[in-house]
């Protein structure tokens, strides 16, 4: 399993948020768990700490065209930022 962070903006913080159902069904063949952040200082500014359980099947989730309409309906602005840990 891997943590991985994945931050991006929004139009709309609260469209976004109503959406936290769909993402969990969206991702769930990949991922096990979501925390969901919100920048201090830009209320549409977020951060995802997802617990990513298949690598492969999450940046087919990812790059899928379902995922991009569903980007769309919450507001998800590009770029979609995603991090890695990297061990020191």
């Amino acid at each position: 399993m891997a943590t991985v962070i994945g931050r991006h903006k929004v139009g709309d913080f609260k469209t976004w948020l109503d959406g936290h159902e769909d993402r969990v069904r969206i991702f769930a063949p990949a991922v096990s768990s979501f925390k969901t952040f919100q920048d201090t200082d830009d209320p549409n500014s977020i951060a995802l700490v997802l617990e990513v359980t298949d690598m492969e099947k999450f940046g087919a989730i990812m790059n899928d065209p379902d995922t991009q309409r569903f980007k769309e309906k919450h507001t998800v602005i590009e770029p979609v930022i995603i991090s890695m840990q990297v061990d020191v």
